[in-house]
């Protein structure tokens, strides 16, 4: 009994930091951040979560903005093809894509 009390204790504790760092986090980070949790999945072969994921990449495009328009665009057709890769389970291809993508976009931030 007392070491599922500790373990419990243990996981809140850790619950709490991870909604903190969520809850402070930049934009950027959270970008970054689905992105890892995508990658660690896709890595894990589990592709309800990795869909998950680039389901969340896929409702961040802006489609509003006539200057990020074209890019959208083209982020939508990567991530829905990763999306029926992961179905048809060619998860090297996915794991490819997404750590270029993650890659870039950090690249991207650090040039801002």
């Amino acid at each position: 009994m007392q070491h599922s009390a500790l373990a419990n204790n243990n996981s809140n504790r850790m619950n709490q930091y991870l909604v903190k760092e969520i809850l402070e986090a930049t934009p950027q980070q959270l970008l970054i951040k689905v992105y890892d949790f995508a990658i660690v999945n896709c890595n894990k072969h589990n592709m309800v979560k990795t869909n998950n994921a680039i389901q969340e990449l896929i409702n961040s495009l802006n489609f509003e903005t006539e200057s990020v328009r074209e890019i959208s665009t083209g982020l939508l057709r990567l991530y829905l093809f990763c999306q029926e890769q992961m179905r048809l389970q060619k998860y090297d291809t996915v794991n490819t894509i997404l750590v270029e993508l993650r890659s870039t976009w950090v690249e991207a931030f650090r040039k801002l």
